[in-house]
């Protein structure tokens, strides 16, 4: 099965890959952990030790315009934290 699995590059996630070899994605809601670690290990070609999963709930926005407080929410999404053998890294940009 074939699911979105975008890396997320933050400066938490860049501080989680430099002191502990994890790297972080943002996944399809419906994927498991199994599929998860079948994906990175056949895109990145790097062996999984451990998968987390989170699911990252949307915050409430608001705006102040002419005719009014619109409110409105961003969407919920699913987090993936992987990490991977001692000696292998990802390089985010190879298969752009």
């Amino acid at each position: 099965m074939e699911f979105e699995l975008t890396p997320i590059v933050t400066e938490k996630a860049t501080k989680l890959t430099e002191k502990l070899n994890r790297y972080t994605f943002r996944v399809s809601p419906e994927a498991n952990k199994y599929e998860i670690q079948n994906m990175v290990e056949k895109l990145y070609g790097v062996h999984v030790v451990k998968v987390n999963t989170m699911i990252v709930r949307g915050k409430n926005r608001s705006r102040y315009t002419r005719t009014g407080i619109i409110k409105g929410a961003t969407s919920d999404y699913k987090k993936a934290i992987i990490t991977i053998a001692d000696g292998e890294t990802i390089d985010y940009y190879s298969n752009l």
